[in-house]
């Protein structure tokens, strides 16, 4: 959004907060992997979330389902903090099938059928408030230091390098000293203060996934996203309310839409089904699938499917149909003019189709990982370099260590 009036702000000295290796922006779940992977790594980590709770869509969005780590042909192709944070998602939980909480497939656990294993995808369903709690917990025993109700607001750069992110909080704007940033802040927040490449897209529509309670007193899970979600269910000669998630007027928008959605959609059901069912769960932040992303040096694009990337950080397939399997190599995470920001999360650089692919829970968890692990390395360094310069081979071996799948060999089969 361009403005034709502007203010000139007073300049003013700001206090810094703390001092850190890493920050990442973003309490989703490729904020998370991201945080958990650079503590791991050594580094001394600040997650910033705007919200008071982990997860985004994951949890505060209600969107439960924990999409497959395998490529649909019974082969798995997410390991490391991807598979740790979906058998997180269920660890002491019963099935309820009316709210879709779902253990992982017996026949992925050890020495599960393969056959089988082509039959059921590898994937969960989970509740959401005690998922956000173990995500804060695991956060919290890994060092993580968490910011909540703390909102990005800008950089600090001196040449290439970012110097300190700059917030505002409870505490007021501060400003927090880092080494490397994570930008998994969804809508590349921190790529556009830095000036980096930022392509913007609409195309989403009004969504919510909301619990209610029945007419028989049963509470059930509402996944209600308006048809059309995609351009190739969109019907000729429908019109479909569409949002962008870059600017604060199509955000509030959205949110409010959405919200007349769900309530239209709760009196539906209580003329169907008769009683007084009512909802007791909304989302409470806007449930945007892709808005603004990085352009990287290399941008993932639906023909990469079975490409090999030299400087590949992780693999994921593809939730909507088997067989894709993608590499997300370095270049489609890391800022181009930043030497040291690195982009998580639906933040990387993809287009099309394939960013319908990096922007769910899996391959969020793919991708933060790699960046966090990739922040951690950069941290370490003394000389004035960026994410290009990093050893790769050594890199890739410590993510193998942490068991992410990084096997070309994939793609030969």
């Amino acid at each position: 959004m361009k403005f034709k009036q502007r203010l000139q702000e007073p300049a003013r000295d700001l206090p810094v907060m703390g001092e850190h290796d890493v920050v990442v922006v973003g309490g989703g779940i490729a904020g998370v992997a991201a945080a958990l992977a650079a503590a791991r790594a050594g580094s001394k980590v600040c997650l910033l979330e705007k919200v008071c709770a982990l997860g985004g869509l994951a949890t505060v969005g209600n969107v439960i389902i924990y999409l497959p780590l395998c490529d649909g042909k019974g082969r798995q192709v997410i390991g490391g903090i991807g598979e740790e944070l979906l058998r997180l998602s269920v660890e002491g939980e019963e099935p309820v099938p009316e709210i879709r909480v779902e253990p992982v497939p017996a026949c992925w656990e050890r020495g599960g059928d393969l056959e089988e294993r082509k039959k059921h995808r590898f994937r969960t369903g989970y509740n959401p408030i005690t998922y956000l709690y173990k995500l804060e917990h695991l956060l919290l025993k890994n060092r993580v230091t968490l910011l909540y109700d703390t909102r990005f607001c800008n950089v600090i750069k001196e040449g290439r390098h970012i110097r300190a992110v700059i917030v505002e909080s409870k505490s007021g704007r501060t400003a927090l000293l880092c080494k490397a940033v994570v930008d998994a802040s969804g809508e590349a927040d921190v790529c556009v203060a830095a000036g980096e490449k930022t392509p913007s897209i609409g195309g989403n529509v009004r969504c919510g996934w909301y619990y209610y309670v029945d007419a028989r007193g049963q509470v059930r899970l509402r996944p209600l996203t308006d048809p059309g979600y995609m351009p190739n269910l969109r019907k000729p000669g429908v019109k479909y309310i569409d949002f962008r998630g870059d600017s604060a007027a199509q955000v509030t928008a959205h949110v409010l839409a959405s919200r007349e959605m769900m309530m239209a959609d709760m009196e539906a059901i209580k003329a169907k089904e008769g009683g007084n069912p009512y909802p007791i769960m909304i989302p409470t932040i806007p449930c945007f699938r892709m808005s603004r992303r990085l352009s990287g040096k290399v941008t993932l694009k639906p023909t990469d499917d079975h490409r090999w990337f030299d400087d590949c950080l992780g693999m994921t397939g593809d939730w909507r149909k088997a067989g894709p399997i993608f590499c997300l190599p370095l270049r489609s995470l890391a800022a181009v003019n930043t030497a040291n920001l690195i982009t998580a999360g639906r933040c990387m650089s993809s287009t099309g189709d394939t960013w319908d692919v990096t922007r769910v829970i899996p391959t969020c968890a793919v991708s933060g990982e790699a960046a966090g692990a990739a922040a951690a390395f950069l941290a370490r360094e003394d000389e004035d370099i960026s994410f290009f310069d990093l050893d790769i081979p050594t890199l890739q071996k410590h993510l193998r260590r942490r068991r992410v799948i990084i096997d070309k060999s994939l793609l030969a089969q």
